[in-house]
């Protein structure tokens, strides 16, 4: 996206790149699109403007249903920790569920679409919904013994007992944590232990490009894992894709494991009362790769958390309860929590879920379900959108579908590729949010307002109302709209979907996110802590943002952020390897993969055996998602005389570039050496 000349390397620094692009034209929305929209109002951003903080936010909040009403809009005192809505009482579970019965109880909530073509669909309404979340709650309860506060993890596939397991355990005040299913047994293991969960609840099986997986055996890792460091799982509650038989072959262990649909019998009928909880406690924990060490556990609060999703939901993805609403993305990220979960049913919306592979078993499998369900919003990523493009780009115009608005979310998104999305798949007449955000901030921080704004290819658009960025340089000075310079991002003001701590590590979230421009470690006022998300951006002209990615060592793999740091420890498990150093490489699928560079102690050779060692240890400690595209065994890796490995250079080696300026290095021969055993040249 950007590149420094080698004069230039020297003189700028990491965070303020000159970009050399030029600004897309504006796209505007159709008059149809704006005559219904949920928000055509701009004074929105009159009445979420800084002056008006923190009290414009029961805006948000007043979308929901509350027991008591906070006295409190933001409390400050614990900063940078903020608490939203304080003094107020709430249940998420009510709100996504429970409220609706008057007016949508036969409404579908949920409509689960399986991989296997032939099988039926299954369809939640929000009667029955509400009946699943109770039983399965009223089991929670009485077999497990989990209460308010206690944790649990749930490592399952995109089935729709894995809304029905979260919505149960925030109707008890159980705080849960969901473990994207694709994570190998270890990875999930590790974070049932940094978590504290005493009880898993996982699946026995699910399809995955036309086989069935067996997903249990992933839980018999993961109790393993969790019991090395200290944690003891007492049970784990096993989910059947089909209920008359197994789809895993791994044992079940008497006494730990138990079949729900086996013990859910005993629960018909019966009814929990959703606990009214403080709005500042928390609703779940979401695991995300850290620059260092082990993922990091963000928490997020229910009344702030909700709030957020269920504005975001309504005035970016223009949800209306009528609408048929497909987010193609995971629930164990935080897209498919806040934009298939909570979102979409704190609104009363029908939420499409789908098992599979968006390819499966042909490239026109999405748009022959958007057209069976009529879908009318569609959300995904650029990885996906990319993937659709290359399968079948023309599969679109075969179908009778008819989108009005399109997201796309997780990574930026190239403007060619934006075309095609906009005008195949949209068909030129749907409306497309570029949406910026995080694990770490609930809901969306950069989006053009659907009804209001004109959209622009690649680029995320103006900060969404309530959300006050800056670009701002390595010093701290303020990098001018327009300036054609990129700068680390910074949000100046907090917001209600931002989450509350890293789970048992304060200061690695005080030092993550905060310390770099806070002047005044004490102070308790929020505006001497601006948000870093830890992307490099740039503003135009106009105001839209263009982000232009990670600062850190995380690479975005088709939306999942891996921490290199977890990759590289990885690659030392393998007895022969002495140093390992993962970057990132472009890919024309997944945007972003890891390529891996390894040097081996003395005594062994380099051999085909040991790339695959690394490769497979790789996929069994973190999962296949993280598989590299590329294992290089160097003789060494370029290093400052300080004997920091420099991965910019290798970085720059993996994707053809120029590798700037090495004189600083200790060993620049070795650069040459690497570059042609990669290139070829």
């Amino acid at each position: 996206m950007f590149a420094m000349s080698k004069q230039d390397a020297e003189q700028v620094s990491e965070a303020e790149i000159a970009v050399h692009w030029g600004e897309e034209k504006l796209i505007q929305p159709s008059p149809e699109f704006i005559a219904q929209a949920n928000m055509t109002d701009e004074k929105i951003f009159e009445r979420f403007s800084l002056e008006n903080f923190p009290d414009c936010f029961k805006e948000y909040a007043d979308l929901l249903d509350w027991y008591k009403t906070w006295d409190l809009t933001l409390d400050t005192s614990e900063a940078p920790s903020w608490k939203w809505f304080v003094g107020g009482l709430i249940n998420a579970s009510y709100n996504c569920v429970d409220r609706h019965l008057a007016q949508y109880k036969n409404k579908a909530a949920i409509i689960w679409v399986p991989e296997p073509e032939e099988e039926s669909h299954i369809v939640l309404t929000y009667q029955e919904l509400y009946v699943r979340v109770n039983e399965f709650a009223a089991l929670l309860s009485d077999k497990t013994g989990l209460k308010t506060g206690d944790r649990v993890t749930i490592h399952m596939p995109m089935v729709p007992e894995l809304p029905v397991t979260m919505l149960a355990c925030a109707r008890l005040g159980v705080i849960h944590s969901v473990v994207f299913g694709g994570f190998s047994g270890n990875a999930c293991g590790e974070r049932i232990a940094d978590s504290g969960s005493r009880v898993l609840i996982t699946m026995d099986g699910y399809y995955r490009s036309g086989k069935l997986l067996d997903h249990k055996v992933k839980a018999d890792e993961a109790v393993k894992t969790a019991n090395k460091e200290g944690q003891e799982v007492e049970h784990v509650l096993v989910w059947r894709r089909y209920g008359d038989r197994n789809a895993s072959e791994a044992p079940m262990v008497k006494g730990r494991d138990h079949f729900v649909d086996e013990l859910l019998p005993a629960y018909r009928g019966k009814r929990v009362e959703p606990v009214q909880l403080p709005a500042e406690a928390p609703l779940f924990l979401m695991y995300t790769s850290g620059t260092t060490g082990r993922p990091k556990g963000c928490q997020h609060g229910i009344g702030g958390y909700l709030a957020y999703a269920a504005a975001t939901s309504k005035y970016v993805q223009d949800i209306h309860p009528e609408d048929v609403y497909w987010c193609m993305a995971d629930i164990g990220w935080i897209t498919g929590h806040s934009y298939i979960v909570y979102g979409p049913l704190a609104l009363g919306a029908t939420s499409v879920m789908y098992e599979g592979v968006p390819t499966f078993p042909d490239a026109g499998r999405a748009w022959r379900i958007a057209e069976q369900l009529d879908v009318n919003i569609f959300h995904t990523a650029p990885t996906t959108i990319r993937m659709l493009r290359k399968a079948g780009p023309d599969e679109p115009a075969k179908y009778n579908y008819n989108f009005k608005h399109m997201t796309t979310v997780g990574e930026p998104i190239e403007p060619a590729v934006w075309r095609w999305y906009h005008e195949v798949v949209g068909k030129g007449k749907a409306v497309i949010v570029d949406t910026y955000w995080q694990t770490e901030t609930g809901g969306f921080l950069c989006s053009t307002m659907p009804a209001i704004h004109p959209m622009k290819a690649g680029s995320a658009g103006p900060a969404v109302p309530g959300i006050h960025p800056k670009i701002l340089d390595e010093d701290g000075n303020e990098i001018p709209r327009g300036a054609n310079k990129a700068g680390i991002l910074i949000i100046q003001n907090p917001w209600p979907g931002q989450f509350q701590t890293i789970w048992g590590d304060q200061e690695r979230y005080v030092e993550t996110y905060y310390a770099k421009f806070n002047k005044d470690p004490k102070s308790k006022d929020w505006r001497d802590w601006p948000y870093i998300p830890g992307d490099a951006a740039m503003e135009a002209e106009d105001g839209y943002f263009r982000i232009l990615g990670r600062m850190d060592d995380v690479i975005n793999v088709a939306g999942h952020r891996l921490g290199t740091k977890e990759l590289e420890s990885a690659c030392l498990m393998v007895d022969a390897i002495a140093e390992a150093s993962v970057v990132p490489v472009n890919d024309e699928i997944k945007g972003k993969v890891p390529d891996i560079y390894i040097s081996l102690k003395p005594g062994f050779e380099a051999s085909d055996e040991i790339k695959l060692a690394v490769v497979k240890t790789i996929e069994e400690s973190i999962g296949k998602i993280a598989r590299p595209k590329n294992v290089w065994i160097v003789p060494d890796m370029p290093k400052t005389r300080s004997g920091k490995i420099m991965r910019r250079v290798l970085a720059s080696i993996s994707n053809n570039q120029d590798v700037g300026d090495i004189t600083t290095l200790a060993n620049p021969d070795i650069v040459e050496e690497v570059r042609r055993m990669v290139q070829g040249k």
